[in-house]
């Protein structure tokens, strides 16, 4: 019978199981670092700022885009129409963005952050990041940069796979 002996490289931050298997599986590490990131986010920016973490998105990409349209938005996130169209009626319930009418197409709009959401989206990013890097203490400033970039790049092969071969 083999010994059930784990190391901190081969085990599961809770519970201790061994995961060689899927040590290098993306996917599943996304999975276990979210488990932090969104207690993060829950503690930081849910329960003070009262958003979900698409409607935190959605508002941040207004925000940082302004005059986007929900087509674009719906693009960049991967969602559909519909989805899109319900975070923005929430976020503009909450009189944190609005609707700016196209010039010439009636059918179009734009979005744009109100001053209540422009300074919600700051604080709230402020927030989560402060909290990202005292839960990440143990990691040096080098190391907590790395993942965010390196993900992004993995995020960045999403338009590559969706264009097909060049």
């Amino acid at each position: 019978m083999p010994k059930n002996r784990s190391t901190p490289a081969d085990a599961t931050p809770a519970g201790h199981l061994i995961e060689a298997s899927l040590h290098l599986v993306l996917g599943y590490q996304l999975a276990q670092a979210t488990i932090v990131t969104d207690a993060v986010f829950s503690e930081q920016v849910g329960a003070v700022f009262d958003l979900r973490p698409v409607e935190y998105t959605v508002l941040c990409l207004i925000h940082e885009n302004p005059d986007v349209s929900a087509a674009r938005l719906a693009k960049a996130l991967a969602v559909t129409a519909p989805n899109i169209a319900a975070w923005i009626e929430r976020l503009e319930k909450r009189g944190l963005i609005q609707r700016i009418p196209h010039a010439t197409d009636r059918r179009a709009q734009y979005l744009r952050t109100t001053p209540e959401g422009a300074t919600l989206a700051t604080k709230a990013t402020r927030s989560v990041l402060e909290g990202e890097q005292e839960s990440l203490s143990d990691l040096s400033k080098g190391e907590r940069l790395m993942p965010p970039e390196l993900l992004h790049k993995v995020a960045l092969s999403r338009s590559a796979r969706q264009s097909g071969p060049r």
